[in-house]
């Protein structure tokens, strides 16, 4: 059985789930190991597990080599047998019921679904229903999905537990179920597809920052939105490694993913406390706009977490800045439809599907710099290799 953690680990990336956190007072100083620890959203257990997946051999399917394409890998799983799902002769009609498009990096994934799907000619039909972030849209959309005629039904939850009863319904009419990207509480889908999960991530940028900044340097925490399950953990991850470092985190604090008011709250902070020598971000989608408040105050660049949208790879080459780019590998999008068309087969999946999570590195970097792609283009997108590459994602 999943732990609530496990199952609810991908509980979204901009869409608040509805639920409250034991968040540290913003400027409010060092934070501490018990505040994380007093958290719901924190799992000793589910954070100790993520951290070793993340040096853990991922295996490709049916024992191939997977190597260059990470949608297909799988971190210890543990397959289950979907014979009693055979539909042999092809022509299925996929469904899929969206949360979203409402950022770039929802949009570059539903983009390499789509091209996933026309690579398989045994699709007949794949339809896509949107929800607008809107839980009683979703809701509906999948209601009306059990009218259609769906071989299998993908979903990915707006909301963890307001998304949970209707699911467990599509799971009752007998038609597979796959739900990625974000969690439900309940373990009848199928699959669970997601990446290794929200505290990895937050772990990696403050190791990073851990390492690149001395001991009493200044850490500025800024986040999205509080609430959202994966957020949260990558929060708690970073708390818990901040704890005992010798960092000063001198302020934690809510951006609503919006530029300006990221670039104020820097701004802010520059003028308060003198020096800012980290920043850590449990997204990166308004990382440009924090260099940018730097760069306006004519001071000194610090270390920053980021992500792997094009424009803060770019400013990153371009102004040699000491950073790193945790993931949330856009490439997961593929792996529902490949997971889809194994379950219709009758081949195994894993019960939950945990996808290898890389980092951008100082190394790495080159690898992952796409001029000629927009700025708001996610690097992990695994769809390089795709035909008509780059137009669909333009």
């Amino acid at each position: 059985m999943r732990s609530k953690l496990a199952i609810t680990a991908m509980a979204g990336i901009l869409a608040l789930a509805g639920c409250s956190s034991d968040l540290p007072d913003k400027g409010a100083g060092n934070t501490s190991k018990a505040a994380a620890s007093k958290s719901e959203f924190f799992d000793r257990g589910e954070f100790d597990r993520q951290l070793a997946f993340r040096t853990a051999q991922p295996v490709g399917l049916d024992g191939g080599d997977s190597r260059d394409k990470p949608w297909e890998q799988m971190l210890d799983p543990a397959m289950v047998d979907t014979a009693k799902y055979a539909k042999p002769g092809g022509n299925y009609n996929l469904c899929f019921a969206n949360a979203s498009v409402n950022n770039p990096w929802r949009q570059v994934g539903i983009k390499t679904m789509r091209e996933e799907a026309k690579l398989h000619p045994e699709i007949g039909k794949f339809t896509v229903l949107d929800a607008g972030a809107k839980d009683d849209k979703q809701i509906s959309d999948i209601q009306s999905f059990a009218t259609q005629g769906c071989s299998a039904l993908i979903i990915s939850p707006n909301t963890t537990a307001t998304l949970t009863p209707a699911v467990e319904a599509a799971c009752n009419t007998g038609v597979p179920v796959i739900v990625f990207d974000r969690g439900v509480k309940t373990s009848c889908p199928v699959t669970f597809i997601h990446p290794i999960g929200g505290y990895a991530f937050g772990a990696d940028g403050a190791e990073f920052l851990k390492q690149k900044v001395p001991a009493g340097g200044k850490i500025l925490a800024l986040r999205i939105l509080p609430g959202v399950d994966v957020l949260e953990q990558r929060w708690a991850a970073a708390d818990q490694i901040f704890t005992g470092s010798g960092l000063d985190i001198v302020g934690v604090e809510f951006t609503d993913g919006d530029a300006a008011k990221t670039k104020s709250i820097v701004t802010s902070y520059l003028q308060r406390k003198g020096k800012i020598d980290g920043i850590w971000m449990d997204a990166g989608q308004t990382a440009v706009a924090a260099v940018e408040a730097f760069q306006d105050a004519g001071v000194a660049l610090p270390a920053i977490v980021g992500e792997d949208q094009q424009d803060f790879l770019r400013m990153w080459n371009k102004v040699k800045l000491t950073a790193v780019a945790p993931t949330y590998p856009a490439y997961q999008w593929r792996t529902p439809v490949i997971a889809a068309l194994r379950i219709m087969e009758g081949k195994q999946v894993p019960r939950e599907w945990v996808l290898p999570q890389l980092k951008i590195t100082q190394e790495t970097l080159p690898n992952y710099i796409k001029a000629d792609m927009p700025p708001l283009h996610y690097a992990m997108c695994g769809c390089e290799n795709m035909p008509g590459y780059p137009a669909p994602w333009k």
